[in-house]
C-alpha cells in the first residue's frame, strides 16, 4: 500500500513539473502586439545599413557612430 502512495506521489510530481515547463515557456512570449519593423537609413561615412532609431544624425546625414558623425561625410570615388 506504501509502495502504491509512493508511486503515485511520485507520478503527481512529475506530471506538475511538466505541467509547469510547459506554461512557463507560454507565458515568456511578449504581450501585445509584434513589434513594427524599422526603416533601414546608411551611414554617410562607411555605408553601413542600420535602424533609424540607432542612428546619429547631424542636419540630413546620418552615421552609425559618434566617430564617424566627428568624421563627416566620406566623398566616395565613382569607378564606374
Amino acid at each position: 500500500m506504501i509502495k502504491l502512495l509512493l508511486l503515485l506521489a511520485v507520478i503527481a510530481i512529475v506530471l506538475m513539473w511538466a505541467g509547469s515547463g510547459r506554461t512557463s515557456r507560454v507565458r515568456s512570449k511578449p504581450a501585445g502586439r509584434e513589434p513594427q519593423p524599422e526603416e533601414m537609413v546608411q551611414c554617410a561615412h562607411c555605408g553601413v545599413h542600420l535602424p533609424r532609431g540607432e542612428a546619429v544624425r547631424e542636419g540630413d546625414a546620418v552615421f552609425c557612430s559618434e566617430t564617424h558623425r566627428a568624421l563627416g561625410v566620406r566623398r566616395r570615388s565613382s569607378s564606374s
